[in-house]
């Protein structure tokens, strides 16, 4: 049978892949180990207002960090450009990311964890708090959104299958922090409309 391709959607000037809406998702992180923070072959794709929150949140993280990401962000800083040319952040043996510190037998965000702990201000990089969505900027100034699928978020998927729980609505409190409430309301009625 073939697969129907679906439109893309629109809420204010941001696009959006329909599987957002459609598809499940919810970090399972008790069968993952936060693993995403040391897969992959570059950092965390971050935006240039993000090196300057993540350069203050430094003092904040700097003894959770191994000496390896130490030594790195001494030599290249917290961030490059990757073979794409994004922006991403600094990464140590090409794939841990700078910021992952470890413990309990399971990766976390050095900056997620000073933030929760009230130690800064800057909880992580965008990116990584909309994950599974990957947002992209194109020149006319509009954003694009997609769902992006990686193998080693199977578990996950499978629990927010097991919710019920759509993409958007795990992400809602980042979706929220990016866009505004307002944004995130227009797209729950858009799921609406779209799922009924």
């Amino acid at each position: 049978m073939e697969k129907r391709m679906l439109p893309i959607l629109q809420v204010g000037d941001v696009l959006l892949s329909p599987d957002i809406l459609t598809e499940h998702f919810c970090c399972d992180y008790e069968k993952c180990k936060g693993v995403c923070c040391v897969e992959g072959d570059a950092g965390a794709p971050i935006n240039p207002d993000e090196i300057g929150e993540i350069e203050n949140a430094l003092d904040a993280v700097w003894g959770d960090l191994s000496a390896q990401a130490q030594a790195k962000i001494d030599q290249q800083g917290v961030a490059y450009i990757d073979e794409e040319g994004d922006l991403v952040t600094s990464i140590i043996n090409g794939k841990d990311c700078v910021f992952t510190c470890y413990e309990n037998g399971g990766c976390l965000c050095a900056l997620e964890r000073a933030y929760r702990k009230g130690r800064t201000r800057f909880c992580k990089p965008i990116s990584c708090s909309l994950y599974p969505i990957r947002e992209k900027r194109f020149n006319d100034g509009t954003i694009g959104l997609n769902y992006n699928r990686w193998a080693i978020c199977k578990d996950a998927v499978e629990k927010g299958r097991e919710l019920n729980m759509p993409v958007y609505q795990f992400l809602k409190e980042p979706l929220t922090q990016r866009f505004g409430a307002d944004w995130y309301h227009e797209l729950e009625e858009l799921a609406k409309s779209f799922n009924a």
